[in-house]
């Protein structure tokens, strides 16, 4: 039940989303859409206990700080039930923080992502040069 206009989801408060942090109904908002992950808690590859932290919040900030990929973003629409209501938005937000904020580059270059492929090409580019560099000397005797 993804509806493409937020318009047409069902309207949640805060308050009820709040009630769904259990294994048995477990409902939460990432960027003020509802989604009820009841089903999908146990086919979650980073595990059920992630999830069940989150129930019942606004999981917006470790939805995105994970770095899910963009097949995951659209396997998650499938689990879309509604939307918060428009003058609960802000308070759902400060639950966790300022979403807003810039993020500094040395946090998004340190990120895992970024640094599950920089760390192994920077280390492929020095023993690259180590090689070139000695195999140049090797050829100069």
């Amino acid at each position: 039940m993804a509806p493409n206009a937020s318009s047409e989801l069902k309207i949640f408060s805060l308050a009820e989303v709040q009630q769904h942090n259990t294994p048995e109904s477990l409902w939460m908002i990432i960027n003020d859409k509802v989604y009820d992950l009841t089903k999908f808690a146990m086919e979650h590859p980073g595990g059920e206990e992630v999830l069940f932290e989150q129930g019942g919040q606004d999981a917006t900030e470790p939805f995105n700080d994970v770095g899910h990929s963009s097949d995951a973003r659209e396997m998650a629409e499938e689990y879309v039930i509604g939307r918060i209501a428009d003058d609960e938005r802000k308070s759902a937000k400060a639950a966790v923080g300022d979403n807003s904020k810039a993020v500094p580059w040395s946090e998004i270059l340190l990120s895992p992502t970024w640094t599950n492929f920089l760390i192994p090409a920077g280390i492929s580019i020095l023993v690259y040069a180590t090689y070139r560099t000695a195999s140049k000397l090797l050829t100069s005797f």
